[in-house]
């Protein structure tokens, strides 16, 4: 018979994978395969991201890696900008050129009536490889060799037909402004291999699982994967969650009990471990989730308390003073309160280091 994973157990699987049961010793190119896209619609999540994940995370070794071309920020799951090392993300986007290709259909093939999108895209390559362009140059460059079509609807062509990875300012911590792009093939210097979408599910079980074929469909944007998870069913062991849905995971991967503790931890705004499952019920409830979830697009920061979001939090600024404000929406304990205000005062000097003063308001 089919052993059942409670919701509890689920959390519990999730956070080992997420290295969020305990701070893990690891260094951070390590952790971020391991962890294998971190979202980075935003520069800083990434790095409340690790310093939630990893002991003594030093914000200057991620800029460094992303200097040195060892990570990099480009669109990848759902169509949307994460943090990969170069290897996965060389790897991870050919697997998902289909998600891009059909997001440009639906959004943009009206606008672009006739015109040969491989051209576009073809001549969009070459003034990114030229030199590293924002998306407000590139649209001006593509209007003049394309006159008569949709300046708006050009530059998407060459986000989606062409990997672009952004550069260097754009991610370093305490670094601004726009984002402008090259090529994947251009700034690491490497080709794109042939799309292995099985290898992209089994680091997907590793990073996140046990989970459903839905869930490995909603984390990455693609359709179609069930015929993927079938070919390695012999390598996989499976289970059900407490609905009947049945779920794949590897055979030695880290499922721990769900009576172990989880610490109590303040996830940064778009904090992967939301937005990797058809079913987010094993770390948000449909409640939390309204909270969370903007109509505009932006996921709140959020606190884990016993496993599961149990508030958003916020750091607001007056004068020198920078004050960690918390906005519960399921009642916390005395002890998760207390271990609240120690891990607020801990996270204020990373996100605020300029600031005289330091406070939490719990809530």
């Amino acid at each position: 018979m089919t052993a059942v994973l409670s919701r509890q157990t689920l959390n519990r699987a999730l956070l080992a994978r997420q290295l969020l049961l305990r701070r893990a010793d690891m260094p951070v190119y390590e952790a971020v395969a391991h962890l294998y896209g971190l979202q980075a619609q935003a520069p800083n999540p990434p790095y409340l991201a690790l310093w939630n994940r990893l002991a003594g995370f030093d914000p200057a070794a991620l800029s460094q890696l992303i200097t040195d071309r060892r990570v990099v920020r480009i669109s990848l799951m759902r169509s949307t900008i994460h943090l990969v090392t170069a290897e996965d993300c060389l790897a991870l986007r050919p697997v998902l050129q289909p998600m891009h290709d059909r997001g440009l259909a639906a959004g943009y093939a009206k606008q672009l009536p006739g015109l040969d999108l491989d051209h576009v895209a073809a001549y969009g390559r070459e003034l990114v490889e030229q030199q590293p362009r924002t998306f407000a140059e590139l649209r001006t460059l593509l209007a003049e060799r394309f006159p008569g079509h949709d300046a708006e609807a050009l530059a998407p062509v060459v986000r989606t037909r062409v990997p672009l990875v952004q550069v260097p300012p754009r991610g370093l911590w305490g670094s601004g402004g726009q984002a402008a792009h090259t090529s994947a093939e251009a700034w690491l210097s490497a080709a794109l291999p042939e799309p292995d979408p099985a290898a992209m599910v089994l680091r997907y079980l590793a990073a996140y699982g046990p989970a459903s074929v839905p869930d490995v469909q909603a984390w990455s944007g693609l359709t179609r994967l069930k015929e993927v998870v079938q070919r390695l069913r012999p390598q996989l062991v499976t289970f059900r969650d407490e609905r009947g849905v049945e779920l794949f995971d590897l055979p030695d991967a880290p499922r721990p009990g769900a009576d172990v503790p989880a610490p109590l931890r303040l996830l940064g705004e778009f904090d992967s471990v939301l937005l990797s499952y058809a079913d987010r019920s094993r770390i948000i409830s449909d409640d939390g989730r309204k909270r969370v979830f903007t109509v505009n697009g932006i996921i709140k920061a959020t606190v884990l308390a016993d496993g599961f979001v149990a508030g958003t939090w916020r750091v607001e600024r007056t004068r020198a003073r920078a004050v960690l404000t918390v906005q519960p929406f399921t009642e916390l304990t005395d002890a998760q309160r207390a271990e609240l205000v120690e891990e607020g005062m801990r996270l204020l000097p990373f996100v605020a280091p300029d600031a005289q003063a330091y406070d939490v308001d719990p809530g």
